[in-house]
Parts: C-alpha cells; sequence; structure tokens
C-alpha cells in the first residue's frame, strides 16, 4: 500500500539518479487519496518535475456527472493472497502439458485428464490450474496406443472425458467449417468414426481402472467440481499431497 513514507522514498531516489545525471524524468500519477496526491504534486514542484494527474481529472468527470463525491478509498491489492504463485505455477503446469505434452512430467500431475479430442480437456484443465491444481490432459486417438507414461502414473489422479456422439459431432462439424480441415482426418466428425473412437476410449479408460465423467450436460465449473472429488475421494492415504512450493514451471 501506498504510504506518506513510500512517496518520499520514490521522490528521493528520483533526485539521486537526477544527481548522478540519468535521463530526464516525467511523473505519472494514479493517487486516489487526496494528501497522497498533493504530496506528489508538491514533491514534484520542489524537483522541478513534470506532472500529470491520470486519475484525479477522471474522478471529477464522475463526480460532475453523478452529483456524487468518490469516496477515494483505495481498493485492497489484488492476486497477492498467500496461494496466488502456486496457482500461477499450477496454471503454467497446465499449458506446458496440454494435448499430450511433456509426458515425462506426468508424475507432477495432481490431475490427469484423458478422453478423445473436444471432450473438454483443455478448458478444464486450465480452469483446475486456476484452482491451484497441476493438470495434465493426454488425447486418446483411434488407432494409437495409449502413452506408456498414463499406465506408470498414480491411477488415482486419472479421470476420463466422454460426451454424446452427436453431440461431438455437431462440435467436430462446427470446428471442421472454422478451420476449414478435417483436424484428425476425413473421419473426424463423421458419427460413426465417432462411436468407434469412444469405444476405443473407454476401452483405455477401463485398462486404466479410472472413472469416466460424462461433459454432455455440465457446466466448466461443475465438471471441475466432480473432477476434484473424484481425484480426492479415490486418494490413498499414503498419497497426501506435497506441499508445493510457488517455483515457476520450466519444461
Amino acid at each position: 500500500m501506498t504510504t506518506a513514507a513510500s512517496v518520499d522514498a520514490v521522490f528521493h531516489r528520483i533526485g539521486a539518479r537526477r544527481d548522478e545525471g540519468a535521463a530526464p524524468v516525467a511523473v505519472f500519477s494514479t493517487m486516489v487519496d487526496e494528501e497522497l496526491r498533493s504530496r506528489v504534486v508538491g514533491c514534484c514542484a520542489d524537483q522541478g518535475l513534470p506532472h500529470y494527474d491520470l486519475l484525479g481529472p477522471a474522478l471529477a468527470v464522475l463526480e460532475e456527472a453523478s452529483g456524487a463525491r468518490a469516496e477515494r478509498v483505495p481498493a485492497r491489492p489484488v492476486g497477492v493472497g498467500a496461494d496466488y504463485f502456486l496457482r500461477i505455477a499450477a496454471m503454467e503446469y497446465a499449458i506446458a502439458h496440454d494435448d499430450g505434452q511433456h509426458l515425462s512430467g506426468l508424475g507432477d500431475a495432481d490431475i490427469i485428464l484423458v478422453g478423445v479430442s473436444r471432450t473438454g480437456k483443455t478448458p478444464l484443465s486450465m480452469y483446475l490450474g486456476y484452482l491451484g491444481y497441476r493438470t495434465a490432459n493426454v488425447p486418446l486417438v483411434a488407432g494409437i496406443e495409449a502413452p506408456v507414461q498414463l499406465f506408470q502414473a498414480d491411477r488415482f489422479r486419472v479421470v476420463a472425458l466422454t460426451i454424446d456422439p452427436g453431440r461431438l459431432a455437431g462440435i467436430r462439424s462446427r470446428r471442421v467449417r472454422t478451420i476449414g480441415t478435417a483436424g484428425n482426418g476425413g473421419d473426424y466428425a463423421e458419427k460413426a468414426a465417432i462411436f468407434a473412437e469412444l469405444q476405443a476410449a473407454e476401452d483405455v479408460a477401463r485398462r486404466l481402472g479410472c472413472p469416466i465423467i460424462d461433459t454432455t450436460n455440465l457446466a466448466l465449473e461443475e465438471a471441475a467440481g466432480r473432477i476434484i472429488e473424484l481425484v480426492e475421494s479415490r486418494r490413498p492415504a499414503t498419497h497426501r499431497p506435497p506441499r508445493r512450493t510457488p517455483e515457476r514451471f520450466t519444461p
């Protein structure tokens, strides 16, 4: 939070840099508190610095239009909670492990999502990352063996996604029209091929011994909630999640 002392410290540094021959300085401020705004104006005047108040004129216009005086109370800082950096690390992990990337890092995942294309794996991974769960997602492609790393991961972490074949055909058809390609092959949006693809993915899920969630009629938040409940309910007592450190993920 900005205080009178912090304002004075900033201008002390500016003065010292100018004494050392630094480049010219112009000050732009967004002070809500009137006393602090006056202090900035005074410090700029003392040092002969050009100054522009970015917030004051805008507040004055709003007060004139509304007929009410602004409270001029600074808002609380955003995004600096105790878990902020942990959530950032989880989101970075989800991005780095999207769509089967960096399979060697699956051992660091809290949650691993599997399923055929367009079942919602990526948006769910990103949302779970936002909630603080390091989430990887791995596509299951008909005719291609599932990665061996999936079978080496803790089974309780793995959740399979499925969807109604008719809904999936519609989603894929719109995607084909949008991007002008059949994506995973000429039968990418064909319902008969989709039935076979979903059945093959279900067979993989059965081999993995993981639960299957149908995302057809689930909102993102509801699907994420169910995934978290499944993973936590299946987690062995000996596999409590370790305390995460907030270092940024580097693949």
